[in-house]
């Protein structure tokens, strides 16, 4: 459930609310806006006619919550949530383009990578250090070595990291070196990892998983921010569908969907969805037209030379022309890549 208070509760009332709740077991969540607080109530016992909440002082009214999920909700949360990533803000009126190879493969790679999507636009840097393949065969990543060179690239360009954790033991490593902790669609509902995360104090990339709809997704959001994270950031990257001229089916129709079922921002990974670069620039235009607040492009120096991926991943030329577009495209609809 949810407990709206009024406009002239002060704390003492909100206090005695979060109370009575808690000791009827209750997890509290509070949702303090410009004009009011909201407490969110997590538990099994949601029947507001229980605790007679709605004849406290300061509690305007109470709203039974029929979804699943709660603390993702704008019932909960009315406006926007804006993530603060050092100096960046996420879902803000600037759309955030991370970008950069699929894995750190080795220093100068990197390095050059960094160099080039910085000077066209962006302002994350992303990179696997660990890398999930189908294949054993695969090339897995350099792990904590690519980690440090990460570190060493947002020393030499300032921009952020954000790289994928893959488990609860690799995590506390992880997290010393991003930004942006990403679960990977393949993690969506590991919910012993999103519970890990959820104790870390960095904001988290949550990809929807591969067959996910999008209450599971939120859901799994809902995982995080129930166990103290509110830092959660969406990503669309593609659903299994029977359709296979693409990797996958880009679900753009998940961002209004999104926009209107949560106050979380969202972003669009092309690169992973249509898995072939030549599709990738039009569906990112597309992507911020339909309202996305941020992007996630593969970019290598050399695609033909890449380790993984190399196939969806842009060159530096494909790259410059694409932010170019994508800023004329977030003009039209009143935002801004710069």
């Amino acid at each position: 459930m949810i407990v709206v208070m009024n406009q002239k509760a002060n704390h003492k009332h909100i206090n005695a609310v979060s109370q009575r709740l808690q000791r009827a077991g209750l997890q509290v969540h509070l949702s303090q806006g410009v004009e009011r607080t909201i407490i969110g109530a997590i538990g099994d016992k949601t029947r507001k006619g229980d605790f007679a909440l709605e004849a406290m002082p300061g509690v305007d009214h109470v709203v039974t919550i029929l979804k699943p999920y709660t603390l993702v909700s704008r019932a909960f949360k009315e406006e926007d949530t804006v993530i603060k990533v050092g100096d960046l803000e996420i879902g803000g009126q600037k759309i955030h383009t991370m970008a950069g190879p699929c894995a750190v493969e080795s220093r100068e790679q990197l390095f050059e990578a960094a160099e080039l999507v910085k000077k066209a636009g962006a302002t994350i840097l992303r990179g696997g250090a660990y890398k999930p393949r189908t294949s054993p065969y695969a090339f897995q990543g350099l792990e904590e070595e690519g980690l440090q060179y990460l570190a060493e690239a947002r020393a030499r360009t300032g921009l952020k990291i954000v790289t994928e954790v893959m488990d609860a033991s690799t995590l506390p490593m992880v997290a010393e070196y991003a930004d942006i902790l990403q679960i990977g669609a393949r993690n969506m509902q590991n919910y012993f990892l999103l519970r890990a995360v959820a104790k870390v104090n960095k904001p988290v990339l949550l990809k929807r998983g591969v067959s996910a709809t999008i209450e599971e997704w939120l859901m799994s959001a809902e995982y995080i921010m129930a166990g103290g994270n509110y830092n959660v950031i969406l990503c669309e990257r593609g659903i299994r569908t029977y359709e296979n001229a693409t990797r996958n089916t880009l679900d753009l129709s998940a961002v209004p969907v999104i926009k209107s079922l949560s106050h979380l921002p969202i972003i669009v990974d092309p690169s992973h969805a249509l898995g072939q670069w030549k599709y990738v620039s039009p569906m990112a235009k597309a992507a911020v037209a339909a309202g996305a607040d941020g992007l996630l492009i593969e970019v290598h120096p050399n695609p033909a030379e890449a380790l993984c991926d190399g196939q969806q991943s842009l060159t530096p030329e494909n790259f410059r022309s694409l932010m170019e577009e994508i800023q004329r495209v977030a003009v039209a609809v009143g935002r801004s890549i710069i």
